[in-house]
């Protein structure tokens, strides 16, 4: 039985896994090197859960229900005793997880599941950082956590099938449709939607089109809620550009290869959304109002 939790991350995915969690009744230890980082995480998962109160999904009852059941801690070793589950929310950062995950191998019980929401580096990879590579696998969440209902299941090279079937049903009970997915650079969601991304940006860089007309081609023409230029600025140029490296690395293959103009962005901090402007302007608004000044006409 899976029970108790450990989040590896405060920042926007960790806090979004923390609360999913710790909605659905798990108790769950939120883990970060820094304590104001924990503070944000906690202060925005109480103003999420006030959102689904406002829309009259949620009580005060069970937002507190669901803030008891997480404790923040800065120290590792001082979260993972009693761990049925870990998973890593860190940077997407190969190196960073590969230390991760090889203190967690010598932490964390010997029964507990290790899990990364790596949303493209290899979880084989990841594995041989630990002595468990069973108990390796991926849960990558889609953000927000505590909205999206798809998490993609990744089994890894040496992957159990114990684990595997253990983390996709407990998926199913915070709500989510978990789908399984095998092993390569940037599983499903990833490979097919970075190259859209990517082959917006092009579109742009080579003048076809400017950033309002090519989301709203997507928007009005294939029914995305979200264009894709806009939804690179939600995800965050900078985690782009780092998808998008991995696989190009991962399958040597050019179509793959970042735009320059992604690359660009990213050196020059337009992040998107969490640094005030990417193909859009967020000093005024983050709902993408506001063409940002480098790409108006």
């Amino acid at each position: 039985m899976i029970k108790n939790i450990v989040v590896i991350g405060a920042g926007t995915m960790g806090n979004g896994i923390a609360h999913t969690f710790a909605q659905s009744g798990f108790k769950v230890n939120l883990v970060d090197v820094s304590q104001d980082a924990l503070d944000r995480g906690l202060k925005t998962i109480t103003t999420n859960l006030d959102r689904i109160i406002a829309k009259g999904n949620l009580t005060e009852e069970q937002k507190a229900e669901t803030l008891g059941n997480i404790t923040t801690f800065t120290a590792l070793n001082e979260a993972v005793g009693a761990a049925d589950l870990i998973v890593e929310a860190a940077t997407e950062n190969l190196d960073l997880k590969l230390k991760i995950f090889g203190q967690m191998d010598e932490l964390a019980p010997a029964d507990c599941i290790l899990a990364t929401n790596t949303s493209s580096i290899s979880i084989t990879k990841i594995a041989a950082a630990t002595k468990r590579a069973d108990k390796v696998i991926g849960m990558h969440f889609m953000n927000p956590v505590p909205i999206m209902k798809l998490v993609e299941i990744i089994k890894g090279y040496s992957t159990s099938k114990e684990t595997f079937s253990a983390i996709y049903e407990m998926s199913k009970t915070l709500g989510k449709v978990p789908v399984e997915v095998n092993d390569y650079p940037g599983f499903v969601a990833n490979r097919i939607l970075m190259p859209m991304i990517n082959e917006s940006i092009e579109t742009l860089y080579n003048g076809v089109a400017g950033v309002e007309e090519i989301d709203t081609v997507m928007k009005l023409g294939m029914a995305h809620p979200m264009g894709p230029l806009q939804l690179a600025d939600f995800i965050g140029l900078d985690v782009c550009l780092a998808i998008l490296n991995v696989m190009y690395d991962g399958f040597k293959n050019p179509k793959y290869a970042p735009n320059p103009l992604l690359v660009n962005m990213v050196m020059a901090g337009k992040l998107g959304v969490k640094s005030g402007e990417g193909f859009y302007d967020y000093s005024e608004s983050k709902k993408a109002e506001k063409v940002s000044k480098m790409f108006l006409k």
